[in-house]
């Protein structure tokens, strides 16, 4: 970074260059609600001067075009931060170190609140399925396996037969299914 006389917009939040989006917005309202002139116990044209200075860093560094412009004016580049690793277009002979890297694997970031979330629902899903085959089989029991044909007694294939005569011994024998 470049030696200044004058404070940069990231000094001014208490800030890294490197600070994230969230931590330039937290710092902001942070020290814009103590230096606002209506409620600090400041004189008003030095609480004045330090909020518009507070203002124009933030409009600089929420903009990322402004910032990149901004980084490049006091001699901060982020392209320095990440490197790609000098064997990265070499065959691989040796497993690759991956501590030497700042790519991570995708297996080191933890879940996310909706992937624990439809995890919750998978589960959920399948204890509820488990449950229903356990009821379904103890409330039936053996009995939903079985088929049972029973032959129908003399009496009621004569009734089938003069109501139909024509009525096959499969018609008399499902009569009552």
């Amino acid at each position: 970074m470049a030696q200044r006389s004058e404070p940069t917009y990231y000094t001014l939040l208490g800030l890294h260059p490197s600070a994230s989006v969230i931590d330039i917005r937290r710092a902001y309202r942070e020290l814009s609600k103590r230096y606002h002139p209506d409620t600090t116990d400041l004189p008003a044209t030095l609480a004045t001067a330090k909020f518009q200075q507070l203002n124009e860093a933030y409009a600089t560094l929420s903009n990322p075009e402004r910032r990149l412009s901004y980084d490049l004016k006091i001699g901060y580049s982020r392209f320095g931060v990440i490197k790609a690793p000098a064997d990265l277009n070499h065959p691989v002979t040796n497993p690759y170190d991956w501590s030497k890297s700042a790519y991570l694997d995708a297996s080191d970031r933890p879940l996310s609140s909706g992937e624990i979330f439809a995890l919750f629902i998978l589960v959920l899903t399948f204890l509820g399925c488990l449950i229903l085959a356990i009821a379904i089989g103890l409330t039936r029991g053996e009995a939903a396996f079985q088929t049972q044909i029973t032959p129908l007694n003399p009496v009621t294939q004569q009734q089938i037969q003069q109501n139909s005569p024509s009525a096959s011994l499969w018609e008399m024998q499902n009569y009552y299914y």
